[in-house]
């Protein structure tokens, strides 16, 4: 019950940043944060934007480590793991693409322009709704489970390609890319100490929320799946 309420104040302190904290050229109060060149008022999306774009690529590495165990040990419950991964990882997949074309309609103007950011989430969001498609047309439970496992792991592979490659060997609009010579990669960013701890503790009340509810969605796969088996 600790752990839940210091989530919810660490979510609410972070909801509460995002919004109502001001960016200004030169902060002098705690609350302030500093004006990022190229992004200004809009750099506050960071704290929701880049931590769920963070969680699809933890969920799909998750995917792919209970995707090994099942391999290694032929554990049905591994599989539901697994898939509680997938579905989580293409929710917050959707939501990074959600919140970026948010912030891309109010910084060039419209939600979508086919940078190669934008195009490497879309590929993937295609690689992982197919595997979807694929445990969809799959009714053996242990070949779905092996099939998903070996997708699972190729599906991966291309991961760090998409999400940490492709948008910066390439020009684009995106922050990054590799004509960017304003605010640069998230990592570069000139945030002062207190947007810094704004930032992590989003990125950690995040991941805290995402396993909880990995947690609970995988319990709720098995208990599914073991009521279909015995009746």
């Amino acid at each position: 019950m600790i752990w839940k309420t210091t989530l919810f104040v660490l979510m609410s302190l972070v909801i509460i940043a995002g919004i109502s904290f001001p960016i200004v050229r030169h902060p002098q109060a705690w609350y302030q944060f500093p004006d990022i060149p190229g992004l200004g008022e809009k750099a506050k999306i960071i704290f929701f934007h880049v931590p769920t774009a963070w969680l699809s690529v933890l969920a799909f590495l998750m995917a792919m480590v209970f995707g090994v165990k099942y391999l290694r040990n032929k554990n049905l419950d591994d599989d539901s793991k697994s898939h509680a991964a997938l579905q989580l990882g293409m929710m917050f997949c959707v939501l990074a693409t959600v919140t970026g074309s948010i912030w891309a309609k109010f910084n060039w103007g419209t939600f979508w322009n086919w940078d190669p950011r934008e195009t490497s989430i879309f590929i993937l969001l295609l690689i992982y709704g197919s595997l979807f498609a694929l445990r969809s047309a799959v009714e053996n439970e242990d070949k779905r489970a092996r099939l998903s496992a070996v997708y699972s792991i190729i599906a991966f592979l291309t991961v760090p390609f998409f999400i940490f490659i492709m948008p910066r060997i390439m020009t684009g609009l995106h922050p990054g890319s590799a004509n960017d010579d304003n605010s640069g990669p998230v990592v570069d960013f000139k945030m002062n100490g207190n947007m810094q701890v704004v930032f992590f503790i989003s990125l950690t009340s995040f991941t805290i929320l995402y396993l909880w509810i990995w947690k609970i969605r995988s319990r709720m796969i098995i208990i599914k799946e073991n009521y279909i088996k015995n009746n």
